[in-house]
């Protein structure tokens, strides 16, 4: 098989599974709480990461084991439990992705006051169409089945795994990707089963329903979207698979038509053209660059920072732990 071939196959199959945890959401949404559904689902997942763990046996200073644990707490409890919990309240899949899908966007954007990066006209006005078609998307969606309140969870879940982004980024912590995985999957585990216990819904239902979920949000989504990511990233670079997170939207919501019946209204699909043509505009612009890079001008060396492009998912929480949903 020709190799431009072969990478189009496994992006596709990369956006493929990377949207079935939105999916996965919302098909276990209908048979089990939030906490019982996430609890098993790293419950599940971690004894194939421990098992990996204990074979690498990796050292990891405990500054960086504390890291790890903080960035798990708001780019996989946080960012998990309002993606779910939305879809627990009614809100339709493909607007919660569409949501999380702005998160480089709005991370970029912190990042000038908070890590002192510098952003160009094509990405500052790709963040402001971004937020105007998101608004566009949810205007349309008021007024259905979940109450309004339930569309802030999706945004601050997705404000949750921005700021892990950026925690990371300022922080660096030491460990491989599948370490930092296993680490933060932990934490999961041990935080929504008690939560699970608190609720008295520890106990996982037997409908086929809830096992269909969690194996989807397990085998395709956490390990099969994970591993096509990294698998994408080598052959293809950044920037390509960068751009095709922007594709999950609109494969959650075609799952979400196939599988659950799911329409948005005429207002909400012009949102997401919005989103589509801001996310274009901002992928025109040029990697990010630190202010110190002026020094270099003025005639002394600066450290060379790391720079990543916008939506630049190998630095981000999403890509270190595999929070697609």
């Amino acid at each position: 098989m020709a190799p431009h071939r072969t990478d189009a196959l496994l992006g596709a199959g990369f956006v493929v599974l990377w949207s079935s945890g939105f999916i996965g959401a919302e098909l276990g949404a209908q048979s089990a709480p939030t906490s019982t559904l996430l609890a098993w689902r790293f419950i599940t997942a971690l004894p194939v990461l421990a098992l990996w763990f204990a074979w690498r046996r990796p050292r990891i200073p405990r500054r960086d084991l504390a890291l790890h644990v903080l960035i798990g707490l708001l780019g996989q409890v946080g960012y998990l439990y309002g993606v779910f919990e939305a879809s627990q309240q009614g809100v339709d899949a493909g607007v919660s992705s569409l949501v999380a899908a702005l998160q480089p966007l709005v991370a970029v954007a912190l990042a000038v006051p908070l890590l002192g990066e510098t952003i160009g006209r094509w990405q500052a006005a790709g963040f402001v169409g971004g937020l105007g078609g998101v608004a566009l998307v949810v205007g349309g969606e008021l007024g259905g089945g979940a109450p309004a309140w339930a569309y802030l969870l999706p945004f601050g879940a997705m404000l949750s795994l921005v700021a892990a982004t950026l925690v990371e980024r300022r922080a660096r912590p030491a460990a491989g990707v599948m370490e930092a995985l296993t680490i933060q999957a932990a934490v999961s585990a041990v935080l929504f089963s008690g939560l699970a216990a608190a609720e008295g819904a520890l106990v996982p239902p037997a409908e086929p329903d809830f096992w269909g979920a969690v194996a989807v949000l397990v085998v395709l989504a956490m390990f099969g979207g994970y591993g096509l990511y990294w698998v994408n990233v080598r052959r293809t670079g950044v920037a390509r698979v960068s751009a095709l997170l922007y594709l999950t939207p609109p494969t959650t919501m075609i799952g979400g038509w196939a599988l659950f019946g799911s329409t948005l209204p005429p207002l909400s699909l012009l949102g997401v053209l919005v989103c589509a043509a801001a996310v274009t505009v901002a992928l025109r612009g040029a990697p990010l660059r630190r202010r110190d890079q002026a020094a270099h001008r003025g005639g002394t060396t600066p450290r060379t920072p790391r720079t990543d492009p916008v939506g630049s998912a190998p630095r981000s929480s999403a890509a270190r732990t595999g929070s697609g949903a």
